[in-house]
């Protein structure tokens, strides 16, 4: 904890000394696709333990797909060759020799908007040791600013439809591809076509008892009820419901400030050949005495899933209640 403590600090100060040094300095966008980094070191130590260790940890599996995909990939440079354009990636992992032993996090050093992790010391061994002990925060940080790229990159061509408004009274940031294509008493389905397939948004309320006791239990029954009302499949009689093989995770967190159940799952389509993964977010809002549902979901089938529900999330955590 307390280890924790001087990191943040650490990231503090070296936040508030780029913005005092750097107010007026110019550095190039920062480049590179969504959740990559770059793992800068020695090639010996890249084909070693402190790689492998490295490619384990930043690569762990992204929840809630039905086949593993790594929460980040990473792109290896050498040293020799992280010179000029090579040193505008947004997320980099850089590790050095030197006298020093530390871990360090930067921003906006040779790009904006950019993280770098430096990870010093004398030996292999104990850049590691730096890796290991802060490998978390990591996460979290590059997670968070590869969050916040994916709605800059919305901002530039927001919806201008105010159906979630209107409905509901709440607002999510996605872009103008995405259209309503069900709006009903207390549903609506906003979906956005990719090749061979499509994202999809729906919101829905319950009211406050509806969960009861047993969340884990009832979110799914009541994910399966509404989707045999409201989403049909390609055949008759055939509709979305939970993929009951595949263990669904269960969190409990916040959005806007609200208590929040957090789903991930895999769907399927009850008497078809359909499925994918889904988030699902069952928000608390005391004042109405209700709960929001706001659920994203990708059908693309024989393609990587990673990026698109990455984006659904992105959606779904910019949840504000405006009334």
């Amino acid at each position: 904890m307390k280890n924790l403590l001087h990191i943040l600090i650490l990231i503090f100060c070296i936040s508030c000394q780029s913005k005092i040094d750097n107010k007026d300095a110019y550095v190039p966008e920062s480049s590179g696709n969504l959740n990559h980094i770059t793992v800068v070191m020695p090639e010996k130590e890249w084909n070693d333990n402190l790689g492998e260790i490295v490619r384990k940890e930043l690569q762990q599996i992204y929840e809630g797909l039905p086949v593993d995909e790594p929460m980040f990939s990473l792109n290896y440079l050498n040293p020799q060759t992280f010179t000029g354009f090579a040193r505008q990636g947004r997320n980099v992992v850089w590790f050095q020799k030197d006298s020093i032993a530390r871990f360090q996090l930067a921003q906006n050093q040779f790009a904006k908007p950019q993280i770098i992790a430096n990870i010093t010391g004398e030996d292999a061994a104990t850049r590691q040791f730096y890796f290991e002990e802060n490998v978390k925060l990591l996460r979290q940080t590059i997670a968070e600013n590869e969050r916040k790229e994916k709605i800059r990159r919305i901002s530039k061509s927001p919806t201008v439809e105010k159906t979630l408004f209107n409905r509901f009274g709440i607002n999510l940031d996605y872009p103008s591809a995405y259209e309503t294509v069900k709006d009903t008493t207390n549903f609506v389905w906003i979906q956005k076509p990719i090749r061979k397939g499509h994202l999809n948004l729906i919101v829905y309320t319950l009211k406050v008892e509806a969960l009861g006791n047993n969340f884990s239990k009832q979110i799914l029954n009541i994910r399966d009820s509404i989707g045999k009302v409201h989403v049909p499949g390609r055949l008759k009689g055939s509709y979305f419901i939970t993929e009951r093989a595949f263990s669904p995770y269960f969190y409990k967190t916040e959005l806007d400030g609200k208590f929040t159940y957090l789903t991930k799952g895999t769907w399927e389509v009850a008497n078809d050949f359909m499925a994918g993964p889904f988030v699902n977010y069952a928000i608390l809002d005391k004042t109405a005495k209700r709960w929001i549902v706001i659920e994203g979901f990708t059908f693309a089938p024989s393609a990587n899933k990673r990026e698109y529900m990455f984006e659904l999330n992105t959606i779904l955590t910019s949840f504000k209640k405006l009334k």
